[in-house]
């Protein structure tokens, strides 16, 4: 089994269920006494959170690159990125270590195509649903289609992460905004919804919506115990 690296606490709220989903994806595989040799660096959100809206992308990626080094010094084989947004700098990260990072739009793709799924609708922090370095993962390499929400829509989807599920308030109102999203998504033509946020999951679910959800999280866990149990 190789070693997994964890760059987590973007928010510590879905770290934990990293964490979990892993170790029960092990031991299914294996067995109930086996759990997920890893290594979590957890970093404070609140720095990575003014460093976002700053538009610090530059530092934000110093972090990342130091927490990645950090994981190679102490043994992983491979690392993830426990959040969609920081795969923003996932490529300058990737430059300085040795040791692979497991891309989670890659990942989630992967399930999509699985599902024989084209056009796919995307929710996650502005910087998720507005920047180049998703979407465009999901289109240039992959064939998929992405429509996002409207403005005022990625407004409240960016303002419920930030402000309740990251701070752990998970509010019906706030599931209530999220579905009428979801169902404007399907209206416009998606097959499918991305979770393209690790706090997500924890607001959302497949009862919430008349197309299949991919969880990044879970699909991101999954795949990193897929790999680290790869002959």
């Amino acid at each position: 089994m190789k070693t997994i690296g964890l760059v987590g606490g973007m928010s510590w709220e879905s770290s934990i269920e990293y964490y979990r989903m892993i170790n029960e994806a092990v031991r299914a595989q294996l067995g109930a006494l086996h759990s997920a040799k890893s290594i979590m660096y957890s970093v404070d959100f609140a720095e990575m959170e003014a460093l976002q809206h700053q538009g610090e992308w530059n530092e934000a990626a110093a972090v990342m690159i130091g927490a990645a080094q950090s994981l190679e010094r102490a043994g992983a084989d491979f690392f993830i990125l426990c959040s969609n947004t920081m795969h923003k700098v996932a490529d300058e990260v990737q430059k300085h270590v040795r040791i692979p990072l497991l891309h989670i739009a890659d990942a989630t793709a992967r399930e999509i195509k699985g599902q024989q799924l084209k056009t796919i609708g995307l929710l996650g922090t502005r910087f998720t649903m507005e920047d180049d370095f998703y979407s465009g993962r999901l289109m240039g390499k992959h064939g998929l289609q992405v429509l996002i929400p409207s403005a005022e829509e990625r407004g409240v989807v960016h303002r419920v992460i930030y402000d309740e599920l990251c701070a752990g308030q998970v509010k019906p109102s706030s599931r209530e905004q999220y579905v009428r999203v979801m169902d404007h998504l399907v209206e416009n033509g998606a097959e499918g919804i991305v979770l393209g946020c690790t706090e997500i999951g924890l607001l959302v679910g497949a009862k919430d919506s008349r197309v299949p959800l991919f969880d990044t999280t879970k699909i991101h866990a999954v795949a990193a115990v897929e790999f680290a149990l790869r002959r």
